[in-house]
């Protein structure tokens, strides 16, 4: 019968294959075939030419097509191979830990193809198998028993490896200090990231296979989309992330946010309606009044801002009623749409940068303006420095990320006499000041997010009749 080193397998066995997110799969052992071959369809290669990956997906359970795992591994060969019924298929060879049970465990080649149509989702053939494997073609299910359980919601993630991902980065700036932080950060940890200009994209529009093609051709699939799409091409960024969305791929930030925190009219309107604290806000179309508009706001200073103001640009402090007059006149002569704002003393030209990722402040910072500015903006020559805020300031931060439902945003404070009031939501912060002032990876933080939110969804319970 042999020793009790020999590793027995039946014509179908329970096995692993971990390193692919795959703890439980079925697969038919067979030694009449040379190869090895695991069920994977969406198959595409990504990252670098010189060392190729493959990204691909895979049904591990027969008949509940509702459960996927995104899996990626590195290519190691291309090679034809010839199946049961004779057709030649040229496939991606991927290597990858073959877990038999029982604490046996080694390396395996395999190859990838649409076995959809098989009962196993995977065939173990004779190169696969070691020295001291035999295989009893009479028996079945000789490894320790498996169960699909493990691909419910309380085991799924936990399951789930660290994989390599492609991560699609929307920004008309690849030389942008943050681009490229979240280009390195990415790379460092074996992902791989691409820079996409939002505007070289276009849309194919339809309802049975929506597309996006970049320079003439389609875009693959990402596992992941992190949008920082400049002011002035918000309307068609957030179409292009929209069709993203269409397409099922995570986006760090999503296209309503992003349109609701650009528009400060729409963004301040989404804050009061979340009863959360901001300076004192008046807008008009076209005031005949000007004086009833400044009432509303109180007594001067007062601040006139731009909608579509960003960095500083196009905020004016008006010190006196008969300036703040004067501004709003020259605002409407340029038929610009402005609000008016009530100036907080207090602040003293400081606010705070909160860095929110995920629902959490992973960094603070407060700006100083420079000489007699009131802007604090980093971009005007404004200074930062690491601030440590209160409970009351972190928990309004966090708020305001999350009505405007942004994985990643940069909340911006002043300090007032009664309690925080928000100035902006940016939905692009710029990671250059914040790092420096915090010394913290914040690039790594946002990466952390991705990783967990890609994860594969869980296997819902089938519902009895």
């Amino acid at each position: 019968m042999g020793d009790d080193t020999t590793i027995r397998l039946g014509w179908e066995e329970w096995l692993g294959l971990p390193e692919l997110g795959l703890p439980t799969i079925k697969a038919k052992v067979d030694t009449g075939a040379r190869t090895s071959a695991l069920h994977a369809f969406d198959i595409e290669t990504f990252g670098p030419a010189s060392k190729p990956k493959v990204r691909f997906a895979i049904h591990p359970v027969p008949g509940r097509e509702d459960l996927t795992i995104p899996c990626s591994a590195t290519v190691v060969d291309r090679r034809e191979v010839t199946s049961s019924n004779g057709e030649a298929e040229m496939r991606y060879v991927i290597e990858t830990m073959l877990d038999a049970g029982n604490g046996e465990s080694w390396p395996i080649e395999v190859t990838l193809t649409d076995r959809a149509s098989m009962n196993s989702r995977m065939l173990l053939g004779r190169q696969a198998l070691r020295e001291d494997v035999i295989v009893q073609p009479a028996d079945k299910f000789l490894r320790p028993e498996r169960s699909y359980d493990v691909y419910s919601a309380k085991k799924i993630k936990a399951a789930a490896p660290r994989r390599a991902l492609r991560v699609a980065v929307l920004s008309r700036e690849p030389n942008n200090y943050s681009t490229k932080r979240i280009v390195h950060e990415g790379e460092e940890r074996g992902h791989t990231v691409e820079v996409i200009d939002t505007t070289r994209c276009y849309m194919a529009i339809n309802a049975l296979a929506p597309e996006i093609h970049y320079d003439g051709k389609r875009l693959p699939r990402y596992d992941a989309v992190i949008p920082r799409i400049g002011a002035t091409v918000t309307a068609y960024g957030t179409a292009v992330l929209r069709q993203f969305e269409t397409l099922g791929t995570y986006c760090v930030n999503g296209s309503d946010g992003i349109t609701a925190s650009r528009d400060k009219l729409h963004a301040h309107q989404v804050l009061a309606a979340h009863k959360l604290g901001m300076p004192t806000t008046a807008f008009a179309a076209s005031p005949k009044d000007t004086g009833n508009l400044m009432g509303l706001v109180g007594t001067a200073p007062l601040i006139v801002k731009l909608l579509e103001s960003t960095q500083g640009k196009g905020v004016v402090l008006a010190e006196t009623k008969k300036a703040a007059e004067s501004v709003i006149d020259a605002f409407r002569g340029l038929k610009a749409n402005f609000l008016v704002q009530d100036f907080v003393k207090e602040a003293a030209g400081e606010d705070l940068r909160c860095f929110v990722v995920a629902g959490k402040v992973v960094a603070a910072m407060r700006r100083k303006s420079a000489g007699d500015d009131f802007r604090s903006n980093l971009h005007r020559g404004g200074t930062a420095e690491a601030v440590k805020i209160t409970a009351e300031e972190r928990r309004t931060a966090v708020k305001a990320a999350k009505v405007f439902n942004l994985g990643l945003a940069g909340v911006d404070l002043l300090r007032s006499n009664d309690g925080p009031k928000i100035l902006e939501v940016n939905s692009s912060p710029g990671f250059e000041g914040i790092e420096g002032a915090s010394k913290k990876n914040l690039a790594g933080q946002l990466f952390n997010h991705i990783e967990e939110q890609v994860r594969p969804a869980p296997l819902k319970p089938k519902r009895k009749r």
